[in-house]
């Protein structure tokens, strides 16, 4: 059975890099472009993991990812931020909203496949 992925990301030219990555490596992508349709998909399509963008204007990927991973029925889906935020502090507070990882932008296709074996 082929894995979901989901990929979360309002900018649409990120969004069909991921999808393009992912699918090229045999996996079914699922996509939102808000944290919140994010949400939605989560709970419908039940995705094998997450990669999602952090800075989104209905919900942000912290409080998506948070709420993904504290509702019982989705927390064991892992979820990986793909972002420009790059701090150390961006770092520790996606940790904190229990995300496996932040992958900086540009999209690096090497790190998405990793990623990709790790945890789908």
């Amino acid at each position: 059975m082929t894995k979901k992925v989901l990929v979360v990301d309002d900018t649409e030219a990120h969004l069909q890099q991921l999808k393009e990555i992912v699918s090229g490596a045999g996996y079914q992508v699922i996509t939102a472009s808000s944290g919140k349709t994010a949400l939605q998909k989560v709970a419908s399509d039940k995705p094998d993991m997450v990669f999602m963008d952090i800075v989104m204007d209905d919900l942000d990927g912290y409080g998506a990812c948070r709420e993904i991973t504290r509702t019982e029925e989705t927390r064991d889906i892992p979820v990986v931020f793909v972002s420009t935020k790059n701090q150390r502090a961006d770092r520790l507070w996606a940790e904190r909203q229990g995300a496996k990882a932040l992958l900086t932008k540009p999209i690096d296709e090497t790190e998405i496949l990793k990623h990709l074996t790790m945890y789908a």
